[in-house]
């Protein structure tokens, strides 16, 4: 299968090099030209949790999306933000048949599609504002994964698995197809778990719990997850923000499978890991907020759900992503005297 993963970097990399390994063809697309270099001079390198380092030499890195061809599977593994920007020149791996598999933390932009009542079809403006997303891929071509693994960039060339392996799937309509079951058989070769699911909507809340709640708190406080975990008043200023979820998606049709307590004690169990948002902080880049926070004030406002402490923190977020990008600099704590 003719894999094409956009984005090489932490679980871009991660399943590009696994997959490679099982054999798949695997084309990175990858803007940093010191991570491209090295992917197409040395491979890709893996370093496991279990001390293993793999290295995945036939895979090919190509720093545009018109370079890398038609694609039976395209993974898109960029951050939310950057697809609209992406998504005219995906077209360009199209053929009849490609599959576009997203694994994008929070909301999708599809979230709607083949949803059925009220909402269906519509269009999640906070992830796809103008709509770019929507024009160029198609609907029939998606199918939903939600990601679990941790892992960093380490070094050009070089990609540390933190801990994880699932990757669930799921058909936007919910349907046991063959693409879809291929893919997870793919998946699965490659050394991940992996399974198809009747609702990948129900997942992606259950992971959205905690990236709405954990991510913008500690890039707000730039504290861990056990941190945020064990120090009461964040403990409950997560819980009240996923009760609030919680509402939202109940509306929308959606039973968690766990409570809040259990998510909560998950993250805690992860210990000092740092969110995404709060490496991102830390480093000046550009928060995800739209597809893991404003994206669920939006279904709040959809479905007249009040969301008080989320729109708290999305509010506060989006100044300190503003005051970032103002001051082309990222945020840390400093040694004091």
């Amino acid at each position: 299968m003719k894999t094409c993963i956009i984005g090489a970097g932490a679980i871009g990399g991660l399943i590009g090099a696994r997959f490679a390994l099982a054999g798949e063809q695997i084309t990175f697309i990858e803007r940093n030209t010191a991570h491209l270099d090295a992917i197409n001079n040395k491979g890709l390198k893996l370093l496991m949790q279990d001390g293993e380092e793999l290295v995945a030499s036939e895979v090919r890195a190509v720093p545009s999306l018109d370079k890398a061809g038609t694609q039976d599977l395209v993974i898109i593994a960029v951050k939310a933000y950057q697809i609209p920007s992406i998504a005219p020149a995906m077209r360009a791996l199209f053929g009849p048949e490609t599959v576009v598999l997203t694994i994008q933390n929070g909301i999708p932009w599809w979230y709607f599609h083949k949803h059925g009542g009220e909402f269906d079809g519509r269009r999640i403006e906070a992830v796809d504002p103008n709509g770019e997303i929507g024009a160029n891929i198609e609907p029939e071509r998606i199918i939903g994964c939600v990601v679990y693994p941790a892992a960093e960039v380490v070094a050009p060339g070089v990609i540390k698995h933190v801990e994880g392996n699932r990757f669930p799937l799921g058909e936007l309509d919910g349907s046991h197809s063959e693409r879809v079951e291929a893919i997870s058989q793919t998946f699965i070769k490659a050394g991940f778990k992996s399974f198809v699911l009747d609702d990948i909507r129900a997942e992606i809340w259950l992971k959205a719990w905690g990236n709405l709640s954990f991510n913008p708190i500690s890039a707000l406080t730039q504290a861990t997850l056990i941190d945020i975990c064990q120090f009461t008043p964040t403990r409950e200023l997560a819980a009240r923000m996923m009760e609030e979820a919680q509402a939202i998606a109940n509306k929308l049709g959606i039973q968690f499978r766990h409570t809040i307590e259990k998510r909560i004690a998950g993250a805690e169990s992860v210990g000092k890991h740092k969110t995404s948002m709060l490496q991102d902080v830390e480093a000046g880049r550009a928060l995800e907020i739209e597809a893991l926070v404003g994206a669920v004030v939006e279904l709040g406002r959809l479905t007249q759900t009040p969301t008080p402490h989320i729109d708290a923190i999305y509010a506060c977020t989006k100044l300190l992503d503003k005051i970032m990008r103002e001051e082309s600099a990222g945020i840390g704590l400093k040694n004091v005297a």
